[in-house]
């Protein structure tokens, strides 16, 4: 059993208890998860445009191809030390900027995949995200059960948080990963290809950090299953999650990997 360390624990526990107390928390993308966090009192209203300066910045990386991936992908090649941190982008910008610095502080880069919604509330998230060197993708725009979708919905979906971030960024984002499911129906897949997905991004490892198990469940739900290649699933939003960060990293180091984005783990 991984042992939680006590590394970074009592400031990220202060700060995460913290935001607790302010009610601070997202959606989890499991059909039983939490009801989505509110949009702020004082948050710019859905299609809000983006900030000028965000256009004169250089248009972030688009979607690749990996010739050796399938369609969908779920890990990445294991004989590499390397696993992604997948983080579902939606709650409280606090919890979001904890996470992207705690990661930072430890040399580590993350994968985040953004709801529209969230991006038009919080639209310099977008930014943050790429300038300190992580993967930014798209996550739909209302992070509703997008594979329950009729066509046109879906595509509403897909489509309508692509153009935030092609507004905020200059790029659809990297990767597409559907909400509300672990992976994308055929349909949800040809949809996200049409749109400019070559791939749909699931995982083979889940945190279940939505299910607010503590910070400690949330190290032993991960260690117990990453291994080289892994892809792992967490979220933005949830103070158990800025808890376990720290630890989750230090014994990734412990074994030999290193937490990297998505499109390093496939390069």
């Amino acid at each position: 059993m991984v042992q939680v360390t006590t590394t970074d624990r009592r400031g990220v526990l202060r700060a995460g208890a913290g935001l607790v107390a302010g009610g601070a928390l997202a959606a989890g993308c499991s059909a039983t998860g939490a009801a989505p966090h509110p949009a702020a009192p004082d948050a710019p209203p859905t299609g809000a445009p983006a900030t000028p300066t965000a256009a004169a910045r250089s248009a972030a990386p688009a979607p690749r191809a990996f010739p050796h991936q399938s369609a969908q992908i779920t890990h990445g090649p294991r004989d590499r030390p390397r696993v992604a941190l997948t983080f579902h982008g939606q709650g409280d910008p606090a919890i979001a900027r904890a996470l992207l610095t705690t990661a930072e502080e430890h040399g580590a880069r993350l994968t985040v995949l953004a709801v529209g919604a969230w991006l038009d509330e919080h639209p310099e998230l977008a930014r943050r995200i790429l300038d300190g060197g992580h993967d930014l993708g798209n996550h739909t725009q209302r992070h509703l059960d997008v594979n329950d979708m009729s066509e046109s919905d879906a595509r509403a979906e897909i489509t309508g948080c692509a153009d935030r971030l092609k507004r905020l960024t200059g790029s659809i984002g990297a990767w597409f990963r559907p909400s509300r499911a672990p992976t994308a129906s055929p349909l949800v897949q040809r949809l996200a290809r049409d749109a400019g997905y070559p791939h749909v991004l699931s995982y083979d490892v889940d945190s279940l950090d939505y299910t607010r198990p503590g910070a400690p469940a949330v190290v032993r739900n991960v260690m117990a299953a990453a291994r080289a290649g892994s892809v792992v699933s967490l979220h933005f939003g949830y103070a158990d999650t800025v808890a376990a960060l720290p630890d989750v990293l230090a014994e990734l180091d412990r074994r030999g990997l290193h937490a990297v984005t998505t499109t390093e783990l496939l390069s």
